[in-house]
């Protein structure tokens, strides 16, 4: 008899590769920008960050190109890296593009009436309620219900440019859910917002969040 075929091996299955270090330094430092441990301005001191976080200079420096990418960090010509600084030019341009995208988004969101995003959005919103007097998990929270719009909108584009601009938001030392009494103003805002998005009024949406942005930048500068 002929000699039966042999079947193709099963070629071996694939391990997914580790995260890179380079990734969890990048969120490190990110981090440390985010609360002023890394004040904007400052000097990155790469030799002293390498000896505190127990690494080589390569996985750091590859950390930095992350975060200049993202307007955290500034690279300086024979310099070295800084963290980013911010003008009220800066806040005005990253705001104006933020209503510009958000309120798109949140015509779009109206427009569709997609139970299932409105479902996940209303939990955001009643989370935030319950969040008015704790600064920090509000702040979480809101930037949540955001994404979670640009998410339901189904732009991965806008998305990506918005998770960008909100990351060189957070460099403001005056960001808007800083200051006294906005939390509760930012809430009122929100409230109004959900009730455009679950009735379907796109174009309502849409004005509500431009407000929204412009009473925000109003409180950052």
């Amino acid at each position: 008899m002929p000699a039966r075929a042999s079947s193709p091996a099963t070629p071996p299955a694939r391990s997914l590769a580790p995260r890179a270090l380079y990734l969890d330094v990048a969120e490190r430092l990110r981090q440390q920008i985010y609360t002023r441990d890394l004040a904007p301005g400052c000097w990155i001191d790469e030799q002293a960050l390498a000896a505190n976080y127990g690494i080589s200079r390569t996985p750091l420096r590859e950390a930095l190109k992350v975060l200049a990418a993202e307007g955290l960090v500034t690279m300086k010509l024979r310099r070295g890296a800084y963290v980013t600084e911010v003008s009220a030019d800066d806040v005005t341009q990253v705001y104006h593009l933020l209503a510009l995208l958000e309120s798109d988004a949140a015509r779009t969101v109206a427009a569709r009436g997609q139970p299932e995003a409105l479902t996940a959005l209303v939990a955001l919103h009643e989370r935030l309620e319950k969040q008015v007097r704790q600064r920090d998990a509000f702040f979480a929270t809101n930037e949540a219900f955001h994404l979670a719009l640009l998410e339901a909108a189904g732009n991965r584009w806008a998305l990506q440019l918005v998770n960008d601009l909100r990351k060189v938001m957070k460099l403001n030392r005056h960001h808007s859910l800083l200051q006294r009494g906005r939390l509760v103003d930012s809430l009122a805002e929100h409230r109004a917002l959900m009730q455009a998005l679950l009735l379907g009024q796109a174009d309502e949406a849409a004005r509500l969040m431009q407000a929204h942005f412009a009473s925000g930048l109003k409180a950052a500068l």
